[in-house]
């Protein structure tokens, strides 16, 4: 039986569905099916009414689905991300670790193979190094990305936020014709997935990581 909230109407039940099993997907994606550029937009659409700082809509996005592009892109993933799993498998030997870094190895493997990456940008670049101005800077674009990928999830299409082609940006950014003064921010494989569904994954309760008013005082 649905749980339905009465002030705002929505079923709790399957917000809270939506939330705890939308996923960073790897393995699953289905590298054979295209993904219309119609869905892709629609699940834009819905990113975009995430909140941005004072309203200002600087946030664009790119679907790249260019078979020499995404080679490209690719090979600049690989070289970065290679070395950076290579390193922490050896770093990280529990089972839990290993599984997410044998995702990540896999979708290094198969990045130029996805039928389309998407990539959130913003106009402008970061200025100054506080962490007010940077967390103020990227937070009017990352609610945007994750509800993309919860969209798309709805939708029955997986993606993953990734970032390992941000170490060669101005090489990107030139290959896809992107102006210096935009940032890019991640880049999202975005294709359907295979299988029914996801089960959420096993997270510490709140009560356990949240704190009130002072460092490690529990909330009562």
């Amino acid at each position: 039986m649905a749980t339905i909230n009465e002030r705002t109407g929505f079923d709790l039940d399957e917000v809270a569905r939506l939330l705890t099993t939308t996923k960073q997907v790897r393995k699953r994606l289905d590298l054979e099916r295209r993904v219309p550029n119609e869905e892709i937009l629609e699940c834009i659409d819905l990113a975009n009414h995430a909140p941005m700082g004072g309203n200002l809509e600087r946030n664009k996005w790119m679907i790249i689905d260019d078979q020499s592009s995404k080679d490209h892109i690719a090979r600049r993933f690989a070289d970065v991300g290679r070395p950076y799993l290579q390193v922490n498998s050896e770093a990280r030997g529990d089972d839990r670790s290993q599984r997410v870094i044998d995702s990540a190895t896999f979708l290094v493997d198969h990045l130029a193979d996805v039928p389309a990456l998407v990539l959130a940008l913003r106009l402008d670049r970061p200025e100054g190094g506080s962490p007010g101005q940077a967390a103020g800077f990227y937070g009017s674009v990352l609610p945007g990305v994750w509800s993309f990928q919860m969209a798309a999830r709805a939708r029955g299409i997986g993606s993953a936020w990734t970032t390992f082609h941000l170490e060669h940006e101005a090489e990107i950014a030139e290959l896809l014709g992107i102006p210096p003064t935009v940032s890019q921010v991640c880049l999202l494989p975005v294709a359907y997935y295979t299988g029914d569904t996801f089960t959420p994954a096993p997270r510490r309760p709140a009560a356990d990581v949240t704190y009130l008013n002072r460092w490690k005082q529990p909330v009562e």
